[in-house]
C-alpha cells in the first residue's frame, strides 16, 4: 500500500467522517444567494428555441412551479441574447421574479449583451476564447503565457460588465469541451480540468470580481468527482476564495439511467458537504429535473446531527484518481472480478421458476431450459425461504445459516453469519462464506476473519451519514492490510421508486468511485406494506438499480450507455424522441457508450469518451462520429439511426439483439 495520506493534507471537505457543508461566500443572484449559510439551490434549463419567447416564459413558469430557483435559457448569437429581454420582461409581468440564466458558448459578444440583462451567465472556458480543433500544440512558457494573455483580452469585457451590473457568473469547465490548449498541457484529466477554470478565475480575481460560482462537469462519474474535490483542494492551497460549486453530471441521460448516474456524481460530493446549487441533466423535460435535484439535496437537511464516526489520522485513499483496494479472491469476489449483485428475494415464500425474471433470469417453461441476460444477478439471498428448485448456472442462493445448516444440499447454497454465529460455529462452506456486520463491529471482525480466505463480508450500518461510516469501516480493513473482498448493504424504508434509486447510488457508487467495494445488495428487510406482486416490484428494482450503480460509477459494464445531453434551446431535433429511438435499436449492446448530442456545442467534445456518437448538425441533418473522428456529415435525420448502426457494425461491435 501507498504511503496514506495525512489527514492535515486533505482540503477538499472539512471532514471525512462528520458531515460539515463547506462553507464558502455568498454570491447574490437577483433574490437568490448561492453559497453563505445559505440552503443548497435547485436549478435547471429551457429547452423550447430561445426565440420563441411565449414558448420559453411558459417553460420558464413549469420549471419555477416545479421547483426550480434559478432558470438558465441558452444564448448561442446576439438576437437570442437580446431575446432574454423579453422573456424577462413577460416572467416579470406575469409576477415570476425568479432569476435567469444565460448560457453561452462561442460567443463572448452575446455573453455581453445577456450579462445587461439576466442575473448572471455563464461561460465555459473551454469555448469561450477558443475554437477547438482537437490539435496538439507544443507550447513553449512564454508561448502559454502569450495565449493567456489573448484569453484575457476577450473575456475582460465580459468580467467589467457583470461587475457593473452586479450579475454574477458561473465559470463551467466541461470535461469533453476541454481546449486544445488546456489538452496539450494537461491532458484529458481531472488536473485539465481545474487549471480551465482557474485561468479564467485569476482574470476575475485580478479584477476584484467575486460573484462567480464554478462546475466541473462530466459524463464520467469518477473524473466527476475527482475534478470537484481537486478544484476545491487547489483553491484552497491557491489562496483563492472558497467560491461555491454548481453540481452537476452532464449528458447524464433519461429514466432511471439518469437518476442513478446523476445521484452517484452529485450524490458522492454532496455527502463529503460540497455543493451550492444542483441542476440534475435528464433527456427529459426540464419540469422534472427540479424534483429530483431536491430529493437528492433533501437528505441532508438533517444530517449533522448523525452518530459519530471513528476520526482516523491518515488516509489510505486517493481522492483525486481512482485505485480499486487490493483483494484477494474469493469464489468470485475481489481481485480482478467486477463487483457482484446480490438480489434479495427473502420476503417471497414459495418462489417459483417464473418470478425469477424479477431478477433477470428468464425460465423457459417450453424448453425447460433458463436464458439469462447481462442484468441477471449473481446471487439471491432468500434468507429463511430456500428455493425448491434447481437454478440456472452462474446464479447462487445465499441463505441464513441456521437454514443453511440444515439444508442436505450445502455445497450448492452458501451460508450467511452474524458476527456471533461466526464466532460459535465451525461450520463451514468449503469455498464461499458471507460474514454480515454493522460498520461499527468491524474491529471484532477483521480480529476474527483478516485471514479467512473463504470469508466475504456484507457490511452495513445504521448510521444516517451511511456513506462516509462504510468508508470509515473500509479504511480500517486497509490499515490492517486486511484484504478480504467487502458487499456494501443497504436498506430504505417504504418509499418511492426514484427515492431508493437516487439513496443507493449517493450510498454506495460514491465508495465504487472511491474504488472500493466487490458489490452491492439492497435488501428488502425494511420494507414491510407491500403485496406479494409489489415485493417483487421491488425486487425487480432493486437488481436493476444495483446495476445501475455499477455501471454509473464505471465498474461494471452490463449495458448499453447513453451519453444523451438533457436538450435546450439550440437542439436541432426531439432528443427525447431521437434517444428513445436509438435506444430501442442498440440496448442489447453490452458495454457500448452511445453519445446523442442535440448540436455541434455539445458533440463530440461534451461527448467525452463515447464509442460513437450522434450529432445534430442542421434542421434535419446528423453528423455521426466513432470516439471524436467524423464518420458521415449531413445525414438525414430519417436515415441517421440505421448509418449509426452500419458504423458500429463495420467496426465489429455489432451483434444481432436475441429474443427473450
Amino acid at each position: 500500500m501507498d504511503s496514506p495520506t495525512p489527514i492535515s493534507s486533505i482540503h477538499y471537505c472539512d471532514s471525512l467522517t462528520k458531515y460539515s457543508r463547506r462553507k464558502t461566500i455568498p454570491v447574490q443572484i437577483g433574490d437568490v444567494i448561492i453559497g453563505g449559510d445559505n440552503h443548497i439551490v435547485v436549478q435547471s434549463m429551457t429547452t423550447v428555441d430561445t426565440m420563441d419567447t411565449m414558448g420559453s416564459v411558459e417553460q420558464c413558469i413549469r420549471m419555477i412551479d416545479a421547483g426550480c430557483e434559478l432558470v438558465r435559457i441558452t444564448a448561442p448569437s446576439l438576437k437570442e441574447a437580446e431575446n432574454l429581454r423579453n422573456i424577462k420582461a413577460e416572467l416579470r409581468r406575469r409576477g415570476y421574479k425568479t432569476p435567469l440564466v444565460a448560457d453561452i458558448h462561442f460567443t463572448p459578444n452575446a455573453a455581453e449583451v445577456a450579462a445587461k440583462i439576466v442575473e448572471k451567465v455563464r461561460v465555459n472556458p473551454g469555448n469561450y476564447a477558443d475554437k477547438k480543433k482537437f490539435e496538439t500544440i507544443e507550447y513553449t512558457d512564454q508561448s502559454y503565457q502569450d495565449e493567456l494573455d489573448r484569453i484575457r483580452e476577450r473575456f475582460l469585457p465580459l468580467v467589467k460588465i457583470c461587475k457593473e451590473h452586479g450579475t454574477a457568473m458561473r465559470i463551467g469547465t466541461n470535461h469533453g469541451s476541454l481546449s486544445d490548449r488546456i489538452m496539450s498541457r494537461y491532458g484529458d484529466t481531472p488536473l485539465g480540468m481545474v487549471e480551465s477554470a482557474l485561468e479564467f478565475l485569476r482574470i476575475c480575481e485580478d479584477e476584484n470580481f467575486h460573484q462567480i460560482v464554478i462546475s466541473m462537469k462530466s459524463s464520467n462519474t469518477q473524473v466527476m468527482v475527482q475534478a470537484y474535490r481537486l478544484l476545491v483542494q487547489k483553491l484552497d492551497e491557491g489562496g483563492f476564495k472558497p467560491y461555491p460549486l454548481h453540481l452537476g453530471v452532464t449528458e447524464a441521460g433519461e429514466a432511471e439511467d439518469g437518476r442513478i448516474k446523476s445521484a452517484v456524481g452529485i450524490g458522492t460530493l454532496l455527502e463529503d458537504g460540497l455543493g451550492d446549487t444542483v441542476r440534475v441533466s435528464l433527456t427529459e423535460d426540464p419540469e422534472f429535473e427540479a424534483p429530483v435535484a431536491q430529493a437528492l439535496i433533501d437528505r441532508y437537511t438533517h444530517r449533522a446531527g448523525h452518530a459519530a464516526i471513528p476520526e482516523m489520522e491518515d488516509y489510505p485513499i486517493h481522492p483525486f484518481d481512482h485505485e480499486k483496494r487490493k483483494t484477494h479472491e474469493v469464489y468470485n469476489f475481489g481481485d480482478h472480478n467486477v463487483p457482484r449483485v446480490i438480489t434479495d428475494i427473502s420476503k417471497i415464500d414459495q418462489i417459483t421458476p417464473k418470478e425469477m425474471k424479477q431478477v433477470g433470469h428468464f425460465y423457459l417453461p417450453e424448453l425447460d431450459k433458463w436464458k439469462m441476460n447481462d442484468q441477471g444477478c449473481d446471487f439471491v439471498y432468500s434468507g429463511k425461504n430456500p428455493i425448491p428448485f434447481m437454478l440456472p448456472n452462474g446464479m447462487k442462493e445465499i441463505q441464513d445459516f441456521e437454514i443453511w445448516k440444515a439444508q442436505a444440499d450445502q455445497n450448492n447454497k452458501f451460508p450467511l453469519f452474524t458476527l456471533s454465529q461466526f464466532g460459535e460455529n465451525s461450520a463451514r462452506h468449503k469455498e464461499l462464506n458471507f460474514l454480515e456486520i454493522w460498520d461499527t463491529e468491524i474491529r471484532e471482525a477483521i480480529s476474527m476473519v483478516k485471514n479467512d480466505s473463504k470469508v466475504v463480508i456484507i457490511l452495513n450500518t445504521a448510521n444516517a451519514h451511511s456513506m462516509p461510516a462504510l468508508r470509515r469501516a473500509m479504511i480500517s480493513l486497509m490499515h490492517t492490510d486486511c484484504h478480504i473482498p467487502v458487499v456494501f448493504k443497504v436498506s430504505y424504508p417504504d418509499q418511492t421508486a426514484d427515492q431508493t434509486m437516487l439513496y443507493a447510488a449517493t450510498d454506495v457508487g460514491g465508495l465504487l468511485i472511491d474504488g472500493l467495494g466487490d458489490g452491492i445488495f439492497i435488501s428488502l428487510e425494511k420494507e414491510k406494506n407491500h403485496t406479494r406482486e409489489e415485493f417483487l416490484d421491488q425486487i425487480k428494482l432493486h437488481n436493476a438499480t444495483g446495476f445501475g450503480v455499477l455501471q454509473a460509477a464505471r465498474t461494471r459494464m452490463s449495458k448499453t450507455e447513453y451519453i444523451s445531453c438533457p436538450s435546450c434551446g439550440r437542439t436541432l431535433f426531439d432528443l427525447q424522441e431521437t434517444t428513445a429511438m436509438i435506444r430501442k435499436r442498440t440496448d442489447h449492446l453490452k458495454g457500448v457508450k452511445i453519445g446523442i448530442m442535440g448540436c455541434i456545442v455539445n458533440g463530440p467534445g461534451e461527448m467525452a469518451d463515447a464509442d460513437y456518437g450522434y450529432v445534430g448538425s442542421g434542421k434535419g441533418k446528423i453528423t455521426l462520429y466513432k470516439g471524436k473522428e467524423v464518420m458521415k456529415r449531413s445525414v438525414p435525420s430519417e436515415r441517421a439511426v440505421d448509418e449509426l448502426i452500419n458504423i458500429i457494425r463495420e467496426d465489429g461491435m455489432w451483434n444481432e439483439p436475441e429474443e427473450i
